[in-house]
């Protein structure tokens, strides 16, 4: 337990240093962390609901984030170059994220061509009843993600790498909301990067990746 617990941090650690620079960034995850949260509690009242949370809130924040407002240039904090940190990345890099989100953002059109998908649905007699059976086939793209790299996690590392980061995936609402809730009062202040990282790398573990 205690190299899995060690596992997890130095994994933590290595995200926020590397992908979570830009204070707009982090502000960010901390409206997906909250959506998040409030899909997790939604799961166990209305699952479509917490698919529409997750996806159209949670998702898109926290990828509008990385994709548009994190830095991409050479990172002189950690000396590391873009290029280099896309392919130490544990789980879904912009490249693998960018296959995961045209796939939910294509699937709903399954729905035009086959309204029963196979059998899985009554077809849909209102738009409510749409949106419904879309936001179930977003859950299973997103519940199909999280198992698909955990398991290919598996093979390409090793069991611990791939549960490790499923732990840390389903968790990270939780972090975000520790690690961010002063991000956005440190963007109104005018800071637009988080320059703090190097000064408190001696506290924490020693990433996975020189």
């Amino acid at each position: 337990m205690d190299r899995f617990l060690e596992a997890l941090r130095v994994q933590r650690w290595d995200d926020h240093r590397y992908y979570h620079h830009s204070r707009i960034n982090q502000s960010l995850h901390l409206l997906s962390a909250i959506s998040f949260l409030f899909a997790y509690v939604m799961m166990f009242k209305d699952p479509a609901m917490a698919a529409l949370a997750g996806w159209l809130v949670a998702m898109t924040s926290r990828q509008i984030g990385h994709f548009f407002f994190e830095p991409k240039d050479y990172d002189v904090v950690n000396q590391a170059s873009h290029e280099y940190k896309e392919e130490i990345k544990v789980g879904y890099n912009l490249q693998r994220k960018v296959v995961l989100m045209t796939i939910w953002a294509l699937s709903p059109f399954l729905l035009y061509f086959d309204p029963t998908l196979l059998g899985m649905f009554a077809p849909h007699a209102t738009a409510a009843e749409l949106v419904r059976h879309v936001a179930i086939v977003w859950l299973v793209i997103g519940l199909g993600g999280l198992i698909y790299r955990t398991v290919q996690l598996f093979f390409i590392k090793d069991v611990q790498t791939g549960l490790v980061w499923a732990t840390k995936i389903l968790t990270d609402p939780f972090h975000d909301i520790m690690l961010y809730w002063r991000a956005p009062l440190q963007l109104m202040r005018g800071e637009l990067l988080d320059t703090d990282s190097k000064d408190h790398e001696e506290d924490e573990p020693q990433p996975q990746h020189p």
